[in-house]
């Protein structure tokens, strides 16, 4: 029998500045939406860089997803904390999050001092059928290594049905899945004990630097004074920018009433941004007018296609608030809608970076444990059926824009199989798919000129 190959030794320490550059680089190219996403930070960080175990990168998935906020950039602040402590993980949320900030500020200033950009358009025209696929291909990816057996698959099934058949918000999906999984774990905890570290995939990637056995570091270890501080410092944080804005501004001003609503939605986000989306729709459209329901459309749009979470809309909309509300006066509005995507922006995030460095230990002190990861391993299977879900809802309003009764996109629709054969049988990587699949879209738009 042969002895473990060259890559089978866990790689080498990674330093805090090269952690940095990667997050960087995720932050300018994290299309797709959470799985898409997800995809790329597993594809990346389990099976290239061999930075975490498949298991211990579910582990943290899992927790990121039963709490509210953007569980992709959840996931980077916890895999960021867990290699670089503290300020890993603030530089791994913050880099996944500020690309997209000054990207969608800077396309939301075209939009609203020009109205129409054709060049930009076609090239987003033509990303949207490689977001598709790359979606499509995350429940692929993960569904082919969480669901292990007939019960797992049972519950992607059922949630699959759940959400698209019947509507059913994904909370409620989340909670009976981890329901599933605690009584699974009792009745026949071989269905449902982790898996995915041990397998023919991982034995060929050889060891992880975070590998299924790596003790948590020691800023890892759960201590409630370390709890209770983590705690103080972000309520600080929160009351000291809404304090300041509250005495800048006023209370009833903008900023101060996009940072306190920003609290709140941040807090409701279960199940993603689509569940949000309603909410937000019903504040900043209908309650504090900072911008139309026309508007509200063409942000989503734009939140679509540009990097980051698809939460980052709220820039779009504190953009737009601060420019029709003229925070600054009618010769500064690009300064108030930088302003107001800023405050949108910090007050939408800052739970999510609690979220994580506070409950961080808590959750590396249950890893192995049955009773903690049984009904994970049940949200995790019923998370497959939700991204399916999610491609399917991507291919309609990419391949039928204008329903059923309207044309069929054929573009579109051999642009996503391209961009999904590139990505299954060539192994291409996530950007060169994306790029493609752009500059197909710009030479569409082009020619038809």
């Amino acid at each position: 029998m042969s002895g473990p190959g060259p890559d089978a030794v866990a790689p080498a320490r990674v330093s805090f500045a090269e952690a940095v550059a990667y997050w960087l680089k995720v932050g300018f190219v994290s299309f797709g939406g959470p799985a898409g996403q997800i995809a790329i930070m597993h594809a990346d960080l389990v099976e290239r860089k061999r930075w975490i175990s498949e298991r211990r990168f579910l582990h943290a998935l899992n927790y990121c997803m039963v709490l509210p906020g953007p569980e992709a950039q959840q996931l980077a602040t916890y895999i960021g904390w867990l290699m670089h402590r503290t300020w890993g993980g603030i530089v791994a949320g913050g880099l996944f999050v500020l690309p997209s900030l000054f990207i969608l500020a800077g396309l939301t200033w075209v939009y609203l001092r020009y109205g129409d950009v054709p060049a930009v358009a076609g090239f987003l025209y033509g990303i949207k059928p490689a977001v598709t696929a790359i979606v499509l291909f995350a429940a692929y990816r993960i569904g082919s290594r969480a669901l292990r057996n007939r019960l797992l698959w049972l519950v992607a099934g059922a949630a699959f049905l759940a959400i698209f058949a019947f509507g059913v918000p994904f909370p409620a999906i989340v909670a009976g899945a981890g329901a599933i999984g605690w009584l699974g774990g009792r009745l026949a905890p071989e269905r449902f004990a982790p898996g995915g570290g041990h397998g023919a995939a991982a034995a060929r990637r050889g060891g992880a630097l975070i590998d299924d056995d790596t003790p948590p570091p020691a800023h890892a270890r759960f201590r409630w004074q370390r709890l209770a501080l983590v705690a103080a410092a972000f309520v600080v944080a929160w009351a000291g920018a809404l304090g300041f804005l509250a005495l800048r501004f006023g209370w009833d001003g903008a900023l101060t009433q996009m940072g306190w609503f920003f609290t709140k939605a941040a807090l409701v986000t279960f199940g993603g941004a689509y569940a949000v989306l309603p909410y937000v729709y019903q504040g900043a459209v209908a309650e504090h007018q900072w911008l139309t329901a026309a508007q509200m459309i063409d942000g989503l749009a734009l939140g679509e296609t540009t990097p980051g979470p698809l939460i980052m809309v709220v820039a779009f909309v504190g953009y737009v608030g601060g420019w029709t509300k003229a925070l600054f006066g009618p010769d500064a509005l690009a300064w108030a809608g930088l302003a107001g995507a800023a405050v949108a922006t910090f007050f939408t995030f800052l739970p999510s970076f609690l979220f994580i460095l506070a409950g961080g230990p808590l959750v590396e002190s249950t890893h192995g444990d049955l009773r903690f990861t049984a009904p994970l391993t049940g949200i995790t299977a019923a998370v497959v059926g939700v991204i399916v879900n999610l491609a399917l809802f991507f291919a309609y309003h990419v391949l039928w824009p204008r329903g059923f009764d309207g044309p069929f996109e054929w573009f579109a629709a051999l642009a996503g199989a391209a961009a999904f054969v590139a990505l299954y049988r060539l192994r291409a990587g996530m950007i060169p798919v994306i790029l493609a699949s752009g500059a197909a879209g710009l030479a569409l738009q082009l020619a038809i000129r």
